[in-house]
């Protein structure tokens, strides 16, 4: 029996609610599986991305029209109410459809004591637009922060920390315009690695990124379908972490037989290309990562480069019980909330919290001494992080640089305006790159490039 593209939403809401599933690592394959392809696969998409995306936004409608605390609904009628809520106020399909289709989803989900329920409250949802729902919430406004977390369906901490973000580079009055981003999907960037497929980025029809010099746009479709990214000399990549492999690969000159390692190396798209940039100068690659899973997909990643990178299973917090361990550039690419990508991954300012954030903030403390405490003297070490969160970013910085004042940042945004293709004004405080989906079109990955001194 054919799945049918709201059955497979549904499954991946379910699994992104129980299991902790990633969206957009979870839908490619369930829609592969379900053999959905063109308008029905681009149906899929939508309804269960942009469900997710405005899922809080979409309780509060619910919990309107139900008149019921959305806490008080099973999770499985909720999703179907989220993703009946998205089809009436977010893709325009007729009320009689949207209603009618949800109910069916309910009963071929054995949820039939819920039919006359879930047809009540998206009756009511179809009552009003989505302008009129919008006006109606915002009524209930407190202030500032909560309008502009009904109106742009962000949690209201999340608005709070990207605000605080934006005011380091006095850019706080752009907090709408990077909200809205947030809200529109990404569109996909491919890398061509190096040494690989260099050809790449001059076959006829490329369309180039606007600042890596190795991205590439991805035309509309599967990018599987491109055999050189089935080999993977051409990898899916945003262009924000291109550019943050290539600030610490091309920080300065290389010399042969330098050491590398890429300390929180998973999923392995920073280590390919780092991998592709050490072995056209004679260096080595060490990947590093601590759970199995994830080294098995860096091992996927590096393939292609043979045997110039070294992958290995370890817990980067370990690092510095062997004084001889010592390495010339370092990419601590650290765990984080992930608020830099909320365009990717649209569940993802649901799942976290402000306490998730000062244990990540923590832990990135640690991972930042540690890295620093293998760095060879007049080594580079690049700290990034997909999340914009001061907390997470220059806090860290300055936490661990207070205790080491030897270590010397580099003009981060001088290292990437020379490599890219045209300038980024993306400087943050003490020359560090704060980039941003509204103004660059990337992740808001963070990056700070940090130098141990030399030996005299």
């Amino acid at each position: 029996m054919r799945t049918s593209p709201r059955r497979v939403a549904f499954d991946v809401l379910q699994a992104v609610s129980t299991e902790d599933a990633y969206a957009n690592l979870l839908l490619p394959n369930r829609l592969r599986t379900a053999a959905l392809t063109g308008a029905d696969a681009g149906f899929a998409t939508e309804l269960c991305y942009g469900t997710l995306r405005r899922r809080g936004w979409y309780d509060l409608v619910i919990a309107r029209a139900a008149r019921r605390a959305v806490d008080t609904i099973d999770a499985p009628v909720l999703d179907v109410l989220r993703l009946g809520a998205h089809q009436l106020l977010g893709m325009g399909i007729p009320p009689h459809a949207a209603v009618d289709e949800s109910v069916r989803l309910a009963l071929s989900l054995r949820l039939g004591r819920a039919k006359g329920f879930v047809n009540a409250a998206l009756r009511r949802v179809s009552e009003r637009s989505e302008a009129e729902w919008l006006s109606l919430l915002l009524s209930d406004a407190r202030d500032p922060l909560e309008r502009l977390s009904i109106e742009h369906a962000h949690p209201r901490w999340v608005v709070a920390a990207l605000e605080s973000a934006l005011a380091g580079q006095g850019r706080q009055h752009e907090i709408g315009a990077l909200l809205a981003a947030d809200n529109v999907p990404a569109r996909v960037s491919l890398v061509a690695l190096p040494g690989l497929a260099d050809d790449a980025l001059s076959a006829p029809g490329a369309e180039r990124c606007e600042y890596s010099p190795l991205g590439l746009r991805a035309p509309s479709g599967d990018p599987g379908a491109n055999p050189r990214v089935r080999f993977g000399t051409v990898r899916v990549q945003d262009e924000g972490s291109q550019l943050a492999a290539l600030a610490l690969s091309r920080a300065r000159p290389i010399d042969r037989g330098e050491r590398w390692l890429d300390l929180c190396a998973g999923p392995g798209g920073k280590a390919a290309l780092l991998g592709a940039e050490a072995a056209q100068s004679g260096a080595h690659l060490l990947a590093s990562e601590i759970s199995p899973a994830r080294t098995e997909l860096v091992r996927r990643a590096v393939a292609p480069l043979g045997t110039s990178v070294d992958v290995r299973t370890a817990d980067g917090l370990t690092l510095g019980a062997d004084p001889a361990e010592r390495y010339d550039r370092i990419m601590l690419d650290a765990p984080c909330s992930g608020l830099g990508a909320l365009r990717r991954r649209p569940e993802a300012r649901w799942r976290k919290s402000e306490r998730d954030v000062v244990e990540l903030a923590a832990l990135q403390e640690r991972l930042l001494a540690a890295a620093l405490s293998v760095l060879a003297p007049g080594g580079v070490l690049a700290y990034v992080t997909c999340s914009p969160h001061p907390r997470e970013t220059t806090q860290v910085v300055e936490a661990v640089l207070g205790k080491h004042p030897e270590i010397e940042r580099l003009d981060t945004a001088d290292v990437l305006d020379r490599l890219s293709m045209r300038p980024l004004d993306a400087r943050a405080g003490h020359g560090a790159v704060q980039l941003w989906p509204h103004r660059h079109a990337t992740d808001a990955m963070f990056i700070q490039l940090l130098a141990a001194p030399r030996r005299s």
